[in-house]
């Protein structure tokens, strides 16, 4: 999707949002009273003006919150990543290194 602005593919979440929200047959009041928000923040949303909390209440409202998954799904690590990522454990102790003065000798 190279080439898209983050404002393009604003409004084609918020365009999926009113479809979704047509499939189910709700107006956009319903849906803002099942959210708890205002009737014309879901408006804003389908344009795709919306703050991820409230297009979130919008999706549980849509019962659609099952869509994330698809829509971003968890990133696992492999086990050779994970070995990577955990680095070398410690084998042994390398032991106090302190800063002698060297103007006095140890004698």
């Amino acid at each position: 999707m190279k080439g898209v602005t983050a404002t393009a593919l604003a409004e084609e979440i918020g365009d999926r949002l009113k479809q979704a929200r047509l499939y189910r047959n709700l107006t956009q009041s319903e849906v803002a009273e099942f959210a708890g928000i205002a009737r014309k923040t879901v408006l804003n949303a389908e344009k795709g003006k919306v703050q991820l909390t409230i297009m979130i209440a919008i999706l549980m409202a849509l019962d659609l919150t099952q869509q994330i998954d698809l829509f971003l799904p968890k990133q696992e690590i492999s086990p050779l990543q994970l070995a990577k990522l955990q680095g070398k454990k410690r084998q042994r102790a390398s032991g106090q290194r302190g800063n002698k003065d060297e103007e006095t000798p140890e004698w």
